[in-house]
């Protein structure tokens, strides 16, 4: 039997008994399902936020899902970045039960049928995959976290495009005000709800909201004591030279088309100062000291 065939006998039948299971053993938190779209809502031309009820393992910010539409014209599901996440409760088996937010893109035809889900409709789940954001050094109690909010934030997140999800989600995280944000968009603005950033910095290519340009041009981190990046490799690229250059520790999430999405196929494999990785697995959140060298 083929590989995919396999494959594809093998959850039919485990779904028969279980709504959700283990799957591989590089990704001992991962767990396959089938859920429900709880909301599918359009934030500008062309993106969309997903919801999902989840019920598995419970995520980090910086992770991602495979996500593919239960009826769908393509075989393997589409590596989409966590967005957010709302507990709702714990079971006694300690098994996250929520919602899951993504950020979608309608580029090919997988993410174009995510797109299209509307509330009810069944979508499938294989995560959470990959490496989460590392915990900011020094990490606030609540107590010290308003004692920082009056002096300048030691972090900053710089995003572009649907890139934003991974930082929105880590920033969710973060004591409000703790943080400045860095924000890139082609034109219309989106996905900005929910955050407290001491500093929020906006660019547009068209110039239609906040600067004009790309959101690399009005970046400086000499300031920072941490960066996180995640959006167009180009604007991985500016970021993480600036960071090493005034010595700041960066990290940028990936974004590779692939496969398999659990480190099986190689598809996602990228070069790296300490031989090749997959960014799957030992990714997508890397030091950027380790991608972008000369």
């Amino acid at each position: 039997m083929p590989p995919t065939r396999m494959l594809q006998f093998w959850q039919r039948e485990q779904l028969q008994t279980k709504d959700t299971y283990p799957m591989c053993s590089s990704h001992p938190r991962m767990t396959y399902t089938k859920s429900q779209v709880v909301d599918n809502r359009v934030l500008a031309e062309q993106i969309h936020e997903l919801i999902v009820f989840w019920k598995g393992p419970e995520p980090q910010a910086g992770q991602f899902f495979m996500l593919k539409a239960e009826r769908s014209g393509v075989l393997l599901g589409r590596p989409i970045s966590l967005f957010w996440w709302e507990p709702q409760a714990f079971a006694e088996t300690a098994l996250f039960q929520g919602k899951l937010s993504f950020l979608i893109a309608a580029r090919g035809r997988g993410s174009r049928e995510l797109c299209e889900l509307q509330k009810g409709d069944t979508i499938e789940l294989i995560g959470p995959l990959g490496t989460a954001w590392p915990e900011p050094e020094g990490s606030p109690s609540s107590a010290q976290a308003a004692k920082a909010a009056a002096s300048p934030p030691r972090i900053a997140l710089v995003g572009g495009g649907v890139g934003l999800a991974p930082l929105i989600c880590l920033a969710r995280t973060l004591p409000p005000r703790s943080y400045d944000l860095y924000a890139g968009f082609r034109s219309e603005v989106y996905g900005l709800e929910g955050i407290d950033p001491q500093k929020l910095v906006i660019a547009t290519e068209d110039g239609s909201h906040g600067e004009r340009g790309r959101i690399p041009a009005f970046f400086n981190p000499a300031p920072y004591h941490r960066v996180y990046t995640c959006g167009p490799e180009p604007m991985l690229e500016l970021v993480s030279r600036a960071c090493q250059q005034a010595g700041v520790p960066c990290y940028v999430s990936m974004e590779r088309r692939m496969a398999c999405g659990v480190g099986a196929c190689l598809g996602c494999t990228i070069p790296t100062r300490s031989g090749n990785k997959r960014c799957c697995v030992e990714g997508p959140i890397f030091d950027s000291r380790e991608l972008f060298y000369e």
